[in-house]
C-alpha cells in the first residue's frame, strides 16, 4: 500500500464485499468504510438460495446482522447502485443522486445470469434464481406448481432441480452442451449425476438448444431445436452467469471476462481493487487467469484485500474449493480441473459415495467427491500442501488419505 488510506468504499455487498469490510476491521483499520448494495435486503447468503431455502423458507439467510454494521461503524447503503467512477477525482456516483469519495475502491459486483437471445423470454412464467427476490418469488408460486422446465444444467439448474423433485414436481432438465456440469467437473462426475437425476424422475435433454418460450394462459411451452415441446407452469433459467464489468469497463479499467487483477487483487488502477465473482486473477492453480464463481473464493479475496490494505501484502493463491447440494447428493470439490487430465476412482460410483482424482501428469490438480466429505476436507489439506499422492494409493480405499499429510 503505496499511501495511508483515508476512506474505503466497497461496491457489493455480497459475500465478499462484506468479508473485506469485515477484515478490515478485524486487522485495525479504523477509518471510513462505506459498503454499497444495489439490493435493498441486508447483506445475505446466496447458496441456499438454490437448495434448502426454496424448501424451508424464511431468513436465517443475513451474513451479518445490522447491529454488526452499526457497531463496527461500516455505512451500509441499500438500495444505492453504483452508476459511475471518476478515478481522476476518486468518486463513486449513485444512483440515488449521492457522491462517495474514496482513497481505496473495492468492486465486488459479482454476476448476473446469463440470458440467451430467445423469444418468450418476456413470459411471466420465466422465474430466474441469483437473488433473495427471486427466490422469494419461487416460494410464493411454488405450491402451484406441477410441471417445471429447467434452462440449463450447470450447478444453479441442477441444484433447482434436484430440489423440486424431492418435493414431487416433475422437472425437465435442458442442457445445449453433451454432459451436465461440463465446464466444472470431470466426465465421470457428469455421467453419474445425469444417471442420479434420471432415477429422480427428472428427464434431462442434453445438446439440446431451446429455440423459443411460448406463452399460454396457464404456463409456457418450451420449443426445443428437437422439435419437442415442453408445457409447463414455470420455467427456470438457469444458463450461466456474466460478470457485472460495466462500471468498471466504463471508467477504462482494463475488462476480459470479468475484471482484471493483478496477484495482490488490484485492477489497472492502483486506487482500485477487484473482488469475487467479477474479478478475473491470475491462479497458481490453473496456470493463466481465472475467474471463479464461489463463496470460499469471493470470502478469501476480501480478506486477501483487506490484508493488502493494511500493508501485509502477498500474493492471493488461496485452493479453491465448491460444494453442491442437488437432492439427496452432496458434491464437493478442491481445486481447479481443466480438460483432459488424467481420472483416478477412488471408490465405488454404484455405491453413491466415491471420489475423482484429477491428475496433471504427476500433479495431482484437483479431487470431486460424491457424498465423501471425508475425501474432501483431507484433498483441501493435500492440494494446498502440493503434496505428491500416488494414483494407486489415491484409488486404494484402504489408504486413509489423511495419513498421506503426516511428513
Amino acid at each position: 500500500m503505496a499511501e495511508r488510506i483515508e476512506k474505503v468504499v466497497v461496491v457489493g455487498a455480497g459475500h465478499g464485499g462484506v468479508e473485506a469490510a469485515a477484515a478490515l476491521r478485524q486487522r485495525g483499520f479504523d477509518r471510513q468504510i462505506t459498503l454499497v448494495s444495489a439490493e435493498t435486503d441486508l447483506p445475505y447468503q446466496r447458496p441456499p438460495l438454490s437448495k434448502e431455502y426454496i424448501k424451508r423458507p424464511g431468513n436465517p439467510l443475513m451474513l451479518r446482522p445490522q447491529q454488526f454494521f452499526d457497531d463496527n461503524a461500516v455505512t451500509l447503503m441499500l438500495g444505492a447502485r453504483a452508476v459511475s467512477i471518476d478515478r481522476a477525482g476518486r468518486t463513486v456516483q449513485l444512483s440515488t443522486g449521492e457522491s462517495l469519495s474514496y482513497d481505496h475502491l473495492v468492486l465486488a459486483t459479482g454476476a448476473r445470469n446469463r440470458k440467451p437471445p430467445l423469444p418468450g423470454l418476456d413470459h411471466p412464467a420465466i422465474v430466474e434464481l441469483r437473488t433473495l427476490a427471486d427466490a422469494n418469488r419461487i416460494v410464493g408460486a411454488i405450491g402451484g406448481w406441477k410441471h417445471v422446465c429447467v434452462i440449463g444444467g450447470g450447478f444453479i439448474g441442477l441444484e433447482a432441480a434436484g430440489l423440486l423433485a424431492t418435493m414431487g414436481i416433475a422437472v425437465d432438465v435442458v442442457e445445449m452442451a453433451p454432459r451436465l456440469m461440463q465446464r466444472a467437473v470431470s466426465p465421470t462426475i457428469s455421467e453419474w449425476f445425469l444417471g442420479f437425476h434420471r432415477s429422480r424422475g427428472n428427464r434431462v435433454h442434453l445438446s439440446t438448444v431451446v429455440k423459443a418460450v411460448e406463452h399460454r394462459s396457464d404456463g409456457a411451452t418450451v420449443v426445443l431445436d428437437t422439435g419437442e415441446r415442453i408445457e409447463c407452469d414455470a420455467v427456470i433459467l438457469a444458463a450461466g452467469v456474466m460478470p457485472n464489468a460495466e462500471l468498471a469497463e466504463a471508467a477504462g479499467l482494463k475488462v476480459e471476462n470479468g475484471i482484471v487483477v493483478d496477484g495482490f487483487l488490484v485492477t489497472s488502477d492502483p486506487a482500485i481493487s477487484a473482488i469475487g465473482d467479477c474479478a478475473y486473477y491470475p491462479s497458481r492453480h490453473l496456470p493463466g487467469m481465472v475467474r471463479l464463481e464461489s463463496v470460499q473464493n469471493a470470502t478469501d479475496q476480501g480478506r486477501a484485500v483487506a490484508a493488502w490494505l493494511m500493508g501485509e501484502a502477498a500474493p492471493y493463491d488461496a485452493l479453491p474449493w465448491f460444494w453442491s447440494i442437488q437432492g439427496e447428493a452432496r458434491l464437493q470439490i478442491a481445486g481447479l480441473s481443466k480438460p483432459g487430465l488424467e481420472e483416478v476412482l477412488r471408490g465405488d460410483p454404484a455405491s453413491g459415495k466415491f471420489s475423482v482424482f484429477l491428475y496433471e501428469g504427476e500433479r495431482l490438480a484437483c479431487v470431486e467427491s460424491v457424498n465423501a466429505p471425508g475425501d474432501h476436507m483431507a484433498a483441501r489439506r493435500i492440494i494446498a500442501a502440493g503434496t505428491r499422492v500416488d494414483p494407486d494409493m489415491a484409488a486404494d480405499t484402504s489408504v486413509e488419505l489423511k495419513s498421506l499429510l503426516v511428513a
